[in-house]
């Protein structure tokens, strides 16, 4: 298909820039107990909405590219959906077809693998989040791959934890790991043995992401690689001595453990050995692969880097070729809403901190590192704070805007879009007081952006990928919400909601000439694409999902 586009005719869009906002984390709650976004003060967005046109989008389950509307929605998929236009099917989809077909298992990498630590004596490694949160991986990959081991004559395999508690309930991860080890128990025969060797939370060890914390993915190099660390007889005496010495403890936040065994760690990872990264999502894996395929490596010490035979599930980064061996090839994302307008000459801008800096570039261009025009496209990182999240959660959002601003009165640019990620990040860390000031630190921003998108004559689209803190509270099935025994309060809830979010458009220039389309009812976050293009003056490219707005 063409990278032209088309006019609309009698209409040349605003004469300021068009700018999205990603509220990252920040749906339309279903309960009122627990919506944090609900009750935070928010008079800004109020506003936007009283003066503009708004509605609901959809930003999980199907909407966004996942198995089923049971699934979560998350930052990676609905930067992808947002910035691409139209659905794709995603990690998760792609991979559970992978394992379910068997398809995987008839790809060469899974052979050579195999192959590998069977002509070797090596042993078979899985690193990966331990849970079904269907965000980042999903434990019936990792079973699925488990019993093909087996069935293959593989006779040793070390599973390496890395304990969830965002994208599952907080405190849930015996939950996993003790029916996992009687999975295990049951693999166990013919003189085969598959066990967990180590672990940690995912906040802890392991899961740093756009290089914001590499120390993070030093401590999981020594406690998967090395077999340095505490030590314990098995991953449930480990979690259960950690949350006695701190009650209260979130998973994500447990500290590193190796599990021995007669004395020694139970498996490090050496030569001769396989090892798979099961995570499929790229944003959280892309360090640690670096860590084992990089020949030149400075950002911690590994200590003698084993020879091993690695993949990751799916290529984290198809321009950068991370990691060079993997699994399941990912969806093969073009036509995105940056490459139209690169093509079309305008100037771009695209902005956050680094905890989301990549989600409004790599993931917004449709997992592309590289820009589609260096000298029309300007990206922006506001470095993060290296604190706890509930310690800062206004996050960077004065410094983001402060930037935005100035982009805003340059008359520099026709698109600018931001992402704001304390809904999110922030929603994660279940500390109710610290989203709500989360929330209302996202308002001021808004409130700031207002009187400079009216000066520049431009166009606010405010919208989401996904939601967060506006389902803050565990809620039984009746609606009614689950109370900690152990502190009176409501039980935090720190994964993503299946709540739809906000979707805003405010156009102080454009003369009442924005209206909302006819039949938009359950559309996605994916119609945000086509909904800015129009607003620029282009019409819908074929095969985009419809806009919100009409121009009348």
């Amino acid at each position: 298909m063409s990278l032209k586009l088309e006019k609309i005719e009698g209409f040349a869009g605003p004469k300021g820039p068009v700018v999205l906002v990603i509220m990252d984390g920040v749906g339309i709650g279903k309960y009122e107990e627990g919506d944090y976004v609900r009750s935070a003060s928010m008079p800004n967005l109020a506003w936007l909405k009283a003066n503009g046109v708004h509605t609901s989008l959809k930003a999980h389950g199907r909407a966004v590219g996942m198995p089923s509307d049971a699934d979560m929605g998350n930052s990676e998929i609905g930067h992808n959906a947002i910035g691409c236009g139209r659905v794709y099917d995603q990690g998760a989809a792609l991979v559970g077809k992978a394992v379910e077909s068997g398809s995987l298992y008839e790809g060469a990498v899974w052979k050579k693998l195999i192959a590998n630590v069977k002509a070797k004596g090596g042993t078979l490694h899985f690193i990966g989040l331990f849970s079904d949160g269907n965000v980042h991986s999903h434990l019936d990959h990792l079973k699925g791959m488990l019993k093909q081991a087996a069935k293959e004559g593989v006779q040793k395999v070390r599973i390496h934890t890395l304990l969830d508690g965002r994208d599952v309930p907080p405190t849930s991860a015996l939950e996993y790991v003790v029916p996992f080890e009687a999975f295990l128990a049951e693999l166990n025969t013919d003189g085969r043995d598959y066990a967990i060797a180590s672990g940690g939370g995912r906040m802890n060890i392991t899961m740093d992401r756009y290089e914001a914390d590499w120390s993070m993915v030093e401590r999981g190099w020594k406690t998967h690689v090395r077999g340095e660390g505490e030590r314990f007889p098995s991953a449930q005496a480990a979690i259960e001595a950690f949350r006695a010495r701190q009650p209260g403890v979130l998973d994500q936040d447990l500290p590193a453990f190796v599990v021995e065994r007669d004395g020694k760690p139970l498996g490090p990872i050496v030569d001769g050995d396989s090892v798979v990264l099961y995570n499929f999502r790229g944003d959280r894996a892309m360090e640690l692969t670096r860590a084992f395929e990089q020949e030149s490596f400075d950002k911690f010490d590994r200590g003698p880097r084993p020879d091993v035979e690695y993949a990751g599930m799916m290529q984290y980064d198809g321009d950068a070729g991370i990691p060079k061996q993997f699994l399941v090839d990912p969806p093969h994302i073009t036509r995105t809403i940056g490459e139209y307008l690169a093509d079309a000459g305008l100037r771009q801008l695209a902005i956050s901190e680094t905890q989301k800096y990549g989600h409004v570039t790599y993931f917004f261009n449709g997992n592309r590192a590289e820009k589609f025009n260096e000298e029309l496209e300007d990206y922006v990182e506001v470095p993060s704070d290296i604190v706890p999240f509930e310690e800062r959660p206004w996050m960077k959002s004065a410094e983001i805007t402060d930037k935005l601003l100035e982009a805003i009165g340059s008359g520099k640019y026709r698109f600018i879009r931001v992402n704001y990620p304390n809904g999110d990040m922030v929603g994660h860390t279940g500390v109710f007081d610290a989203v709500h000031i989360a929330m209302e630190a996202v308002d001021l921003a808004l409130g700031r952006l207002i009187p400079a998108v009216q000066a520049a004559g431009g166009v606010l689209v405010v919208s989401a990928d996904h939601g967060n803190s506006d389902d803050m509270y565990e809620h039984a099935k009746d609606g009614s919400v689950k109370i900690d025994k152990a502190t009176g309060k409501p039980k935090a809830r720190t994964a993503h909601s299946l709540n739809p979010v906000p979707a805003v458009v405010w156009a102080p220039g454009l003369d009442g000439r924005v209206q909302l389309a006819d039949g938009i009812e359950g559309l996605g976050i994916s119609s945000l694409a086509a909904t800015c293009l129009n607003l620029l003056g282009f019409a819908t490219p074929e095969g985009y999902d419809p806009s919100i707005v009409r121009l009348g």
